[in-house]
């Protein structure tokens, strides 16, 4: 019996706000409406080790419990979530012959701590070759719409979670707009960087309509 094909890796970036992962989520139900094997996983996040990294850098209660997480731990953080999930979930859907579909990737480490933090991209892009070695998506979906307007999203939706869940996400969403600027000229520079990966979605659309560019993307350049 011959070998299941490798599967194939996408990923979902963009500010919080955005809408990527209402995004991922639907491209994920109409993919498994077309007959494929879907799995989905996110960052920080995915994984017992990865939620518990999660619940550190993202809970804004964090820096009074612990003090300030300096930047480069905040980087050596993510990778160490990223290392998890790739051996627990990322690869073995892989080599089962499914699509994967990621909330976040190594992009996001390089536009929240390269750019947002002033690392620098190189930093970021070393830790990825020594933790992730050759691994990237096929595709990434990047969601660049108004900045404005997404930081107002991920506000209101953090404030709600935090009311009615009792987890408070808003460590990131606490930080200056300046910051999210660093952040958003980053992705930039990476969609400028790979544009064979990287497809920029700049609309401030409805979500149906970014909805249908996203399947026209996946089907223009993974045929699926």
């Amino acid at each position: 019996m011959s070998e299941a094909a490798r599967g194939r890796f996408i990923t979902f970036e963009g500010l919080d706000g955005s809408g990527k992962t209402t995004q991922l989520r639907r491209l994920a139900a109409s993919l498994a409406a077309d007959g494929h094997s879907v799995v989905t996983t996110r960052q920080p996040g995915g994984t017992a080790l990865g939620d518990r990294i999660r619940g550190v850098v993202l809970d804004s209660r964090t820096e009074v419990a612990v003090g300030r997480i300096a930047p480069r731990a905040e980087m050596a953080l993510m990778f160490a979530d990223r290392a998890q999930v790739i051996a627990e979930v990322i690869e073995p859907a892989l080599a089962a012959g499914q699509i994967v579909l990621c909330d976040r990737w190594t992009d996001s480490t390089e536009a929240y701590q390269g750019g947002g933090r002033g690392l620098g991209a190189d930093v970021v892009l070393e830790m990825h070759r020594a933790v992730c070695g050759t691994l990237w998506p096929e595709l990434t979906i990047l969601l660049l719409p108004d900045l404005e307007a997404s930081l107002r999203r991920a506000r209101r939706r953090n404030d709600r979670h935090k009311k009615h869940a009792g987890t408070d996400e808003n460590r990131f969403e606490a930080e200056t707009d300046s910051f999210f600027a660093r952040i958003h000229a980053q992705y930039y520079a990476i969609a400028e960087r790979e544009p064979q990966r990287v497809a920029l979605i700049e609309s401030d659309a409805g979500i149906e309509e970014i909805e249908w560019t996203v399947r026209d993307v996946v089907r223009a350049r993974l045929g699926l």
